[in-house]
């Protein structure tokens, strides 16, 4: 299950999380990325990255089979151990409490005995907090408790067969039988005083765990077509959903890669506004109400301590990002480099302006209403919309090379598309007029430099004949649905293409894996386009291509369909439930 060097394939990780932060589990029973306490804090198992970077075994110690599944309707993992001697479940869970978020973290793995025994072991050795630290155990306690700086991580069990604790790391190993409980537990905190529970209500908190995220997807409102599918997308975008401020942050992971040759390794582990606006739509069309409005609220929130200059992207609080470093870690697989931080922040993306109007709007259509400092807010960015959309950008695949990239046109061209449509609704106060006047502009503009008779597809940027895939979020915005948009559709699909998935953009056959997201786009632009039949095989194709519990990365290499970039992706995951929606007539 391992390489021989320590390292599982991206595609074996079930991701399990607490509104805070998401631990990923390996096939083997390993959970190798756990940052405590938030999902941006340094991870203290990072095994992920580098082989000496720390986790949390637990497995039988003779050979076995695994099948593995979430506890219906929630993000509690449940894992099947066969071993010739008989049958083991345990059961995985970032417990919460009575009332939502536990104050600490309560990382829970409860071990239940099936058929015959099977000897297991188990085994806590923190890393290194990406090179600052060094781990230590403190012997101040009558329970194992492990230092790394500030985080505390102590040691819970039921019937664990504790080993006597040495060195950096606390071990046992035990025999489960037929009807046997067991119980191994990490409780964290950072920065503060470390409560150690009694072990049976840790035990407990499983069970009210898988209820709390059962009474939620009770909830969700989606009866249409993949509904199991789009469920699982949705409570795995929730695993992002960082419950403290309302944002949401890209993707639990930094640093995975998105090429084997390396040098493509990024920290999605921020709030694009980009993927909320994207979310929002998503939960929005679900029915989902509380994770809409916080996160609309945290948003504008940022955006008003911003002024005119937009971010596209901020800390998990709401904080502007401090540049990047590189600690020395191998990285997964020893593809380099490990980056803690996103060099994107700072960059123009026009795209970012369509965006915020596109959140803005979707709530509204959901029937709520804006407040006035909102209103006067969304004017003025409506009113620098008008005159920045002419401007050379970054586009929305973040680039150091600064064009006039369609997209982020049409990025400008939505913001004042649904700055008009708030104003009709009496949301929205300003010279419409001019919002108008200059969303037809740039509407003549795409059609006039943005089209390319001889590809018969729009295309990157004026003058040139590559595509972008990004352009398919505008047959779902309305922009095109017609000829043109149908004649793009095809022309992607031949030069991007690899069987059901798609490449970003042209070139990058040679640089990296396919996007999944961008495969998605596909099915709901052939809906929006008219070519539905299309569109369901298409879906039909891209389904099975998640791992075995649903879950998805960035980028699939199509000759292998293995995992590259980070994950979950919320990307992926919400392109998911948009092509579904779509397929379903309800987006």
């Amino acid at each position: 299950m391992r390489d021989e060097d320590g390292f599982a394939d991206i595609r074996s990780y079930a991701a399990i999380g607490d509104g805070r932060t998401v631990a990923l589990v390996a096939l083997d029973g390993s959970i190798d990325w756990y940052p405590t306490p938030d999902l941006d804090s340094t991870p203290a198992f990072a095994r992920l990255l580098d082989a000496n970077e720390g986790f949390m075994a637990l497995a039988p110690t003779e050979e076995f089979s695994v099948e593995r599944r979430y506890a219906d309707g929630s993000n509690v993992l449940e894992t099947l151990y066969t071993t010739s001697s008989g049958t083991a479940r345990v059961t995985d869970s970032l417990n919460t409490g009575v009332a939502g978020r536990l104050p600490w973290g309560e990382l829970a793995r409860r071990i239940d005995g099936l058929t015959g025994t099977v000897d297991m072991a188990w085994s806590v050795a923190p890393g290194t907090c990406f090179g600052t630290a060094s781990p230590w155990l403190d012997r101040g306690s009558e329970d194992p408790v492990l230092r790394i700086d500030a985080v505390g991580l102590g040691i819970r069990g039921i019937n664990h067969g504790l080993k006597a604790p040495e060195g950096r790391s606390v071990d046992g190993a035990f025999t489960t039988s037929e009807g046997s409980r067991h119980l191994v537990a990490v409780v964290s905190t950072h920065g503060e005083p470390l409560p150690l529970p009694d072990p049976q209500t840790i035990d407990d908190g499983v069970d009210r765990t898988i209820l709390n995220w059962q009474t939620w997807s009770d909830n969700f409102a989606y009866d249409g077509d993949y509904r199991h599918a789009v469920l699982r997308s949705a409570l795995t975008l929730k695993l992002l959903l960082h419950s403290p401020s309302g944002s949401i942050a890209a993707a639990a992971t930094t640093s995975l890669p998105e090429s084997a040759e390396g040098g493509k390794n990024w920290d999605y582990r921020y709030a694009w506004v980009r993927d909320t606006a994207y979310t929002l739509h998503s939960l929005t069309r679900a029915g989902l109400r509380e994770e809409v409005h916080a996160a609309v609220s945290w948003m504008l929130k940022n955006l008003r301590s911003q002024g005119a200059d937009l971010e596209v992207f901020t800390r998990l609080n709401g904080d502007i990002p401090e540049g990047t470093h590189r600690p020395d870690l191998t990285g997964w697989r020893n593809i380099g480099p490990v980056v803690d931080g996103n060099p994107a922040a700072g960059q123009l993306q026009l795209g970012v302006f369509g965006d915020v109007f596109d959140i803005v709007w979707q709530y509204v259509q959901a029937g709520h209403v804006l407040d006035p400092a909102t209103m006067r807010q969304l004017a003025d960015l409506a009113d620098l919309t008008c005159d920045i959309w002419r401007r050379r950008d970054a586009g929305m695949w973040e680039l150091p090379e600064e064009r006039h990239y369609v997209t982020s046109k049409l990025g400008c061209w939505n913001a004042l598309r649904c700055a008009v449509l708030l104003s009709e609704h009496g949301q929205l106060q300003g010279p419409v007029e001019r919002w108008a006047a200059e969303r037809d502009r740039i509407n003549d503009w795409v059609h006039e430099n943005g089209w390319s008779e001889e590809r018969q597809s729009y295309v990157w940027y004026p003058g040139s004949t590559d595509l972008d895939a990004s352009i398919l979020l505008h047959a779902m915005s309305g922009f095109d649905t017609g000829p043109r948009m149908s004649s793009t559709i095809d022309a992607l699909r031949d030069e991007l293409g690899a069987g059901p998935l798609l490449h970003r953009y042209s070139g990058m056959q040679e640089e990296e894996a396919t996007f999944v997201a961008c495969a998605y786009w596909m099915v709901s632009a052939l809906v929006s386009v008219g070519r539905r039949d299309e569109a369901v095989d298409l879906m039909e194709e891209l389904l099975p291509l998640a791992n075995d519990v649903g879950i998805m990365s960035e980028m699939i290499e199509p000759s292998d369909n293995s995992f590259m970039g980070n994950v979950p992706q919320g990307l992926s995951h919400l392109a998911l439930i948009v092509a579904a929606l779509s397929i379903s007539g309800k987006s």
